[in-house]
């Protein structure tokens, strides 16, 4: 099976979160979309801790019904006190088991796939979102939603960096509407959960996480850009590429999630994401040529039919609440992440284009 993850990576954020072990002695905990990217973070953590670190083994329910998930290795069984079970969250799930904490981490993030499976996007946000609330209220569980940076839409440039209290400017009929106001609607159920049920919810709005793990035909920018490199080909840019994006390494941002599952604040949303640097497109294809020593040639192109356009102009996160409130400092910079991330695709990825 391929290794979808780094070895030291995962000691990394096992470290980084050594004052929350305590948290999680003996308790009972449900992740959904555990065959995803971030899932698949969460579930090997948890094994780790239980292997090396726990004095009582955690017990953890691993969804996810593969729609999108790179890695159906993980549909069924269990190990390390994590058992797997293929089930699709926008149907009921049933147990007699009660949890202590449910991350759901369900949902199709790929703007490629979610243009391809626009209702599938939709309904999980909403109705598994909502089937997770009542598993949470029914539990006393502690949730922890997985919202998303594209819920702000195309930002006004004077909410750059942009704080959680922006309310996004997001076109409810654009291409991207499946995604981004499902998203919306998914934060407004925790909040509602939150304040008429005493749910603990916390959001987490993650800005454009990426690392080992993430799957070669996933179309986002950096899995096309190691797909291209490998096989031998010209980088393709949507666009202009002046469009700017931030990006946070995986390690960092699965620390960051731990920290909001445990210590954040009931009710409230958080920022997840390494505000700097804010860089273009054009610009992050020569920051890669530079950090690994390479040359290629970098193409401008229209937007393909499979992937959304009306993509927001800069996205940056103002990460002053999760700093403040939650001690969150993210360690690894661009060009560390982008050396980890190509070393591991040049002997994961195939190179071969669509």
């Amino acid at each position: 099976m391929t290794q979808l993850y780094i070895d030291s990576d995962i000691e990394e954020i096992i470290t980084n979160i050594a004052p929350l072990y305590e948290d999680f002695e003996g308790k009972n905990i449900l992740i959904t979309g555990a065959g995803g990217f971030l899932g698949r973070y969460f579930t090997t953590v948890f094994e780790k801790l239980n292997e090396c670190v726990l004095q009582r083994e955690c017990r953890v329910t691993a969804l996810d019904n593969f729609i999108a998930g790179n890695n159906p290795a993980y549909e069924e069984g269990s190990r390390s006190g994590v058992r797997y079970i293929r089930h699709d969250v926008v149907q009921p799930f049933e147990t007699e088991e009660s949890f202590d904490f449910i991350l759901h981490a369900a949902g199709i993030a790929s703007p490629f796939y979610y243009r391809a499976f626009p209702l599938e996007t939709i309904e999980v946000s909403i109705t598994g979102t909502k089937n997770m609330l009542q598993h949470a209220r029914q539990s006393n569980a502690s949730l922890l939603f997985f919202s998303s940076s594209e819920m702000y839409g195309d930002p006004d440039p004077k909410y750059i960096p942009t704080p959680e209290s922006y309310r996004g400017n997001v076109s409810c009929l654009g291409p991207r509407a499946c995604y981004d106001e499902s998203k919306r609607l998914g934060e407004t159920l925790c909040r509602v959960f939150h304040t008429q049920y005493g749910v603990h919810t916390n959001i987490v709005r993650p800005f454009n996480v990426y690392g080992p793990g993430m799957g070669e035909r996933d179309y986002r920018v950096l899995p096309n850009f190691a797909n291209r490199i490998k096989g031998g080909h010209p980088l393709h840019v949507y666009s202009s590429g002046r469009q700017t994006r931030t990006f946070c390494y995986i390690t960092d941002a699965i620390t960051g999630f731990f920290k909001v599952l445990v210590k954040g604040v009931p009710g409230e949303p958080y920022n997840i994401g390494n505000p700097k640097p804010e860089i273009s497109m054009l610009d992050l294809a020569e920051l890669i040529k530079e950090t690994l020593a390479i040359d290629f040639n970098v193409d401008t192109v229209e937007y393909p039919d499979s992937y959304p356009a009306d993509e927001p102009n800069r996205r940056c996160p103002d990460i002053s609440k999760a700093k403040t409130q939650l001690a969150f400092n993210p360690k690894v910079d661009l060009s560390e992440g982008l050396r980890r991330y190509f070393n591991w695709t040049d002997q994961h990825y195939s190179g071969v284009l669509d």
